[in-house]
């Protein structure tokens, strides 16, 4: 097998392999994109008279699927740019590049015959040690390997991405049964530090451990539907983040995948699964099957279980008239009082009790997808662990199956199962006849987990360079807290400050822990990582709290908090032991504001970062643009030069505007992140990496910075130039009277 992975081939450029081919590039991989010739000219084509010979006729399928891979929403690239690192070719007149091959990806139409056809291909010229994998979501891997070369059956394997590629966390990896350990471990250390994914190794069973449990859960609400009496908006009121499942819930998530690929999964389950015990729920629903045959697919055709359109928003369909009518929003007391439960596994305890309709829907759907997912163990997985993670990273549940079986109470569910069923999945009969009767326990602090074989817990394997607060907080790390925040112990002369307010808010009992951190961090620590892992890394200052005082008129209360937080961020900058910052999803406002008085960022991939004050009506206040001026000056060496004015001028429109990076990449080309901070692409590595950055500028000697002696005062023609451009953002309307003033 080859040792380094520098250049990747992916062949198809439909919606996954585009995407694929643009992850690959935001790794900084060396990538080509290949796909088929036309067979056809376009009207396009024939008016300029070209023909089947032009080079670019033969190559304009797969610049079609970059072109829509650059322009997809949410975006594929961290920046547009990276499509044109791109190299593009076709499987005629470029067949030969695969020779040149790291990693070959096929990501053709999930069609057996088609991809066995290109693999036999890619067999006779790929080099020996070229990994192949084929990005399926249901074909037997063990079927496209027969029969091909030794070498090819050793380096081949099943790589199935989620859609879309950047973001979705989870990668199933299938071997096949020759498949080498190394080939495995080499795509799992790829996907994990260079593409940010956590990789789960799935058995080549039909549709493997995400598709076939997860289009089973789908499934029972088709099912329940009807048995309930709940319609399209009700449905989805009830599945989405009521029971820690993605606001798209049931019918949204399906109308984004396509109802037709939908169709495709469900039917192509349905004849690969003859001895399951539950064929019969895979089925494609009448339902689906109406609206196929209508052609109303979901997004990609605007309409499917929902409709948009520009004069009366979002409609809803009825699924018995077939007509769209406004939304339906139902009020259930039960849904309104669950809300009320803040913590999720209270929440479903709450939820599957309801002497009601929610109630029935609720345990009906859950227990079902229960017991399901109980008896797939051992045949798609022998790790409740990697089931349970196949559906949090593949799905955004929030909790997996196996942990939902503990946040409900094993014996509990199981009861209520035996009173209605009669019958357990074998998995519960021997978790039952344990002591601790839960799939995870905690021992000595660290989280095990169930192995059915041996009956017995054991620890979960740990990672190195991956590192959770949690995990810290089981092992008693913890220095001092309030309901806003931790400090806590890292290991190896390292303390991490943990955000935990409502959204990783600043208030003030933030900022007397933050002042805190720093005096404990310089008296007993190396350093301080400020980071955490919630949704967010912050969403700024608690502007709930700012208005409570502005309407109670405390202007002295809102003058000395934006005091004290401008106060400890200079301490953050002028700490004499190394302060590190790591912000991941948005870091807004006064979290932004944080990580500019920083040494050092070590930010992750998708990091949303801007001073967005100006969007809610204030001014950043806690020294943000004072940052950022700073950094104007140090890129330009603080002359007073055209080049100077104009990264004054690009600096001063982002603030203006509320600018917000798209990713960290982009962050660094705004000016929040400098070229010496770091970028993780696995956030579950962040605090690990941050720590890690923390040491080496220990081991560097690290030296508080000096104060700043002066700024450049730039007059009156500089002046003179941003009043022009909030003049004229005020005549195109892009601003306000207030913006202005």
């Amino acid at each position: 097998m080859k040792r380094d992975i520098e250049n990747v081939v992916v062949v198809g450029t439909g919606v996954m392999g585009a995407a694929i081919a643009a992850h690959f590039a935001n790794a900084r991989f060396s990538v080509t994109l290949l796909d088929i010739v036309p067979q056809e000219l376009d009207t396009g084509e024939i008016r300029q008279g070209l023909d089947l010979r032009s080079p670019v006729v033969r190559n304009r399928i797969v610049k079609g699927g970059l072109e829509r891979a650059r322009n997809t929403k949410p975006p594929a690239l961290f920046l547009p740019e990276y499509a044109e690192d791109i190299r593009l070719g076709n499987l005629e007149d470029n067949f030969r590049w695969f020779t040149e091959a790291d990693w070959i990806i096929e990501a053709i139409t999930e069609d057996y015959q088609l991809k066995r056809v290109l693999l036999e291909r890619i067999d006779s010229l790929r080099s020996p040690g070229t990994i192949v994998s084929s990005n399926t979501s249901g074909i037997p891997i063990r079927k496209l390997a027969s029969g091909l070369s030794e070498d090819f059956r050793r380096h081949f394997l099943g790589i199935h991405f989620f859609n879309p590629p950047r973001y979705m966390k989870l990668v199933e990896s299938v071997q096949a049964e020759e498949t080498l350990p190394e080939v495995f471990e080499k795509v799992a250390e790829i996907c994990d530090r260079q593409l940010g994914k956590g990789i789960v190794s799935a058995k080549d069973t039909p549709y493997f451990i995400a598709n076939r449990i997860g289009t089973f859960a789908i499934q029972t609400v088709f099912q329940l539907m009807s048995e309930c009496g709940l319609g399209i908006d009700e449905i989805d009121q009830l599945t989405g983040p009521i029971l820690g499942r993605p606001k798209s819930a049931t019918f949204r998530t399906l109308d984004i995948i396509g109802l037709d690929t939908y169709a495709y999964i469900v039917h192509n389950i349905y004849e690969s699964v003859s001895n399951d015990e539950q064929r019969e729920a895979f089925r494609v629903p009448a339902l689906v099957k109406v609206l196929v045959e209508k052609k109303w697919l979901g997004d990609k055709t605007h309409q499917g279980f929902y409709k948009k359109l520009k004069t009366q928003g979002i409609l809803t369909l009825d699924p018995c008239t077939l007509e769209y009518g406004p939304r339906r929003e139902t009020h259930f007391p039960s849904l309104d009082e669950a809300r009320s439960f803040p913590i999720l596994e209270e929440r479903l305890r709450f939820l599957i009790n309801r002497p009601d309709k929610v109630g029935e829907f609720v345990w009906k759907s859950l227990s079902r997808t229960l017991v399901y997912t109980a008896n797939r163990i051992p045949e798609v997985s022998d790790s409740i662990v990697d089931v349970d993670n196949v559906l949090k990273w593949g799905f955004n549940w929030e909790l997996g199956p196996f942990e939902i079986w503990d946040a409900l109470g094993v014996n509990t569910v199981a009861d209520r199962i035996r009173q209605e069923r009669g019958m357990l999945p074998t998995l519960i009969e021997k978790l039952l006849s344990t002591a601790e009767k839960r799939f995870y326990t905690k021992q000595d602090g660290t989280r095990c987990y169930f192995v059915p074989d041996s009956r017995h817990h054991i620890p979960i394997p740990s990672h190195a360079g991956v590192l959770f607060i949690s995990d810290l907080k089981a092992h008693e790390r913890v220095i001092r807290e309030n309901r806003s925040g931790s400090l806590i112990d890292m290991g190896d002369g390292v303390a991490v400050l943990e955000f935990h307010s409502k959204m990783n808010t600043i208030d003030g009992n933030l900022l007397q822990l933050m002042e805190d951190a720093l005096a404990v961090a310089h008296d007993s620590f190396l350093g301080l990582v400020i980071g955490n892992q919630g949704q967010h890394f912050s969403a700024g200052a608690n502007l709930q709290f700012i208005l409570k005082l502005a309407q109670d008129k405390n202007w002295q209360g809102i003058d000395q908090m934006i005091r004290n937080f401008q106060r400890v961020n200079m301490k953050i900058k002028y700490s004499p032991c190394a302060v590190v910052v790591a912000p991941f999803g948005l870091t807004l406002g006064g979290g932004c504001e944080i990580a500019l008085h920083a040494c050092c960022l070590q930010a992750h991939s998708e990091t949303y970062m801007g001073l967005v004050e100006l969007g809610v009506g204030l001014i950043p206040a806690a020294g943000g643009i004072k940052e950022m001026l700073l950094r104007t000056q140090a890129k330009t060496h603080n002359r007073p030069t055209p080049d100077y004015v104009s990264h004054l001028r690009s600096t001063f429109e982002n603030i203006a505007t509320a600018k917000t990076s798209a990713c960290a990449v982009e962050a660094r080309n705004l000016g929040f992140l400098r070229d010496t901070d770091g970028i993780t692409m696995n956030r579950d590595r962040l605090l690990a990496d941050a720590k890690a950055r923390v040491l080496e500028l220990s081991r560097q000697g690290y030296r508080k910075p000096l104060p700043t002696r002066g700024i450049t005062a730039m007059g009156n023609r500089v002046l003179s130039i941003l009043k022009l451009g909030i003049h004229l953002a005020r005549r195109a309307e892009q601003i306000t009277d207030y913006d202005v003033h």
